[in-house]
């Protein structure tokens, strides 16, 4: 999911806002349905929803999806549609598990948040006190800053962050501490701003192991899944899994199985079906089998705003938070190669919605859109669910405080630095690696907004890790004190994507430019 600053976006990520569009041929429309057991839906508003939805897996060649949807304390539908496998033609159904991505981010932030509640974690010590030999560096801040709610929310001043490791690739998933060591850096003053950081989750999940005494995925299926009925959800790459969607790319074909070195941040498998009773407990509308991990107080704390600016919309403790159409939403979206899922309570009226589907698409969120429109009264489908069309650039303009060259140096995870260079013209950004001899690049969709100066160009990132890799190079840097300092990061270009390292950036105005 990615979140701009303070305003929930609604599309659907791979931590860093890129929607991955599948052109997978039409699955055929076998449906696996369950019987309706409330009125809560009406039968021909229902109809309405099941043909938008295949006609949205059809024209976007979706191979599979399942919906379910909760309403005042019942599960009222839940079906599957299209093949979970298409090669042994497996239909989809409500108990079929699928990647779930970023939605595994609420799921792990109510194991910590079990954690607090037992006396274990205190949300505002710092994360640092929890770990062991591989701390949290501390370069545009101190590291202090970077607490356990800040990591929880975003706000801890980690950089963009995500890394696939594929099963019979040459990379191997390290250990966390290497991980920690490496890229859980403080590029910005911590509690400054809110920057989407899978990595701040994997510093969570290492600080749940050292904390509990067990593994991560022990203490989450014996703390959350268990209690709350949550039987067959599990965390791994999806390796032996006998009842789990295989994900596919846009060629058709099976996506070999992954690890990460953000588990908490990415890796559950779970159904439409366990997926909604998680949502139904955080809606405080728990099943008479559910066992409560935690007090009501903590659920309401895990979904108050605790980014900066706006209150009503933006992130947190493990949820997305926003308004749409006059309703408050409680969400979260997950997306990476091959997988697209969504979340959406809406507390006032205790509905949850979730929509899962086995390829890189928008879909899912749209189908939400539609389910929403079935349960909420006057609520539009069309508002959200809009054909993107071509668009026009609305171009770059810079602000006149940041005219001028600027110069500093990226810093490595092995402690090196580069040179780096921005020229920052009123209506462009050029951007040079290297030495004074080395050539000037435009940054592509560039864009200043709340003091951050974002863009991608063409360039090299020279470490290790790095080099292993085709990539662009993306940045986002903060505007503060007269420095730009923020994350440059190493994003991959290979396919399916091997994941975005950044390095710390930090830069001064050398010169201002004549007018």
């Amino acid at each position: 999911m990615s979140l701009r600053t303070g305003r929930l976006s609604l599309r659907s990520a791979l931590v860093s806002g890129t929607i991955f569009l599948c052109a997978i041929p039409p699955a055929p429309a076998v449906s696996q349905r369950a019987a309706t057991r409330s009125p809560a839906i009406a039968p021909a508003a229902l109809e309405v929803v099941r043909t938008r939805i295949r006609h949205l897996m059809d024209s976007a060649g979706v191979p599979s999806l399942t919906v379910a949807v909760a309403k005042d304390g019942r599960i009222v539908w839940e079906e599957g549609f299209g093949y979970a496998d298409l090669e042994r033609r497996t239909p989809a159904t409500p108990t079929t598990l699928y990647s779930m991505a970023s939605i595994s981010k609420p799921i792990a932030a109510t194991g910590v948040m079990r954690l607090v509640e037992q006396g274990k974690l205190d949300l505002d010590r710092p994360a640092n006190d929890y770990l062991g030999t591989a701390k949290i560096t501390g370069l545009a801040g101190d590291a202090a800053g970077a607490t356990v709610r800040r990591l929880l929310s975003h706000t801890a001043g980690l950089p963009l962050h995500y890394r696939f490791f594929y099963e019979g690739g040459t990379v191997q998933r390290p250990t966390m501490d290497e991980a920690i060591s490496r890229y859980a850096i403080a590029v910005y003053p911590p509690g400054s701003v809110y920057n989407y950081s899978n990595l701040g989750y994997g510093v969570l999940e290492e600080i749940v192991a050292r904390v509990s005494g067990r593994s991560f995925e022990d203490f989450l299926r014996d703390e959350v899944f268990l209690p709350l009925g949550m039987t067959a959800t599990t965390i791994g790459t999806g390796a032996g899994l006998t009842n789990a969607a295989v994900r596919y790319d846009a060629a058709k074909k099976p996506i070999a199985f992954y690890d990460f070195d953000h588990r908490a941040a990415s890796a559950v498998y779970t159904s439409a079906r366990e997926l909604v009773r998680f949502g139904m407990f955080h809606l405080k509308t728990h099943l008479r089998d559910q066992r409560p991990v935690l007090a009501d107080r903590t659920i309401d704390l895990m979904q108050r705003v605790a980014t900066p600016g706006d209150t009503t919309a933006g992130y947190g403790l493990g949820w997305g938070i926003d308004r749409d159409q006059g309703y408050r939403i409680v969400s979260h979206t997950g997306g990476m190669p091959g997988v697209s899922t969504t979340l959406k309570l809406y507390p006032e009226h205790h509905v949850a919605i979730a929509v899962l589907a086995n390829a890189g698409t928008p879909v899912p969120h749209r189908v939400a859109f539609h389910v929403a429109s079935a349960v909420l009264p006057k609520y539009d489908p069309w508002v959200g669910d809009r054909a993107p069309g071509p668009g026009a650039s609305l171009g770059f303009a810079a602000p006149n405080h940041l005219w001028g060259e600027w110069t500093g140096t990226i810093r490595l995870y092995d402690g090196a630095t580069v040179p780096f260079a921005l020229l920052i013209k009123p209506d462009d950004v050029h951007v040079r690696i290297g030495s004074t001899g080395a050539l000037w690049t435009v940054l592509n969709f560039a864009g200043f907004r709340d003091n951050r100066l974002t863009g991608r160009f063409v360039g090299t990132i020279p470490s290790d890790e790095a080099k292993r890799f085709p990539h662009t190079v993306g940045i986002s840097l903060l505007l503060e004190g007269g420095r730009l300092r923020g994350w440059a990061a190493a994003m991959t270009t290979d396919d399916p994507v091997t994941g975005a390292m950044s390095s710390y950036a930090e830069l001064t105005r050398k010169a201002a430019p004549a007018r």
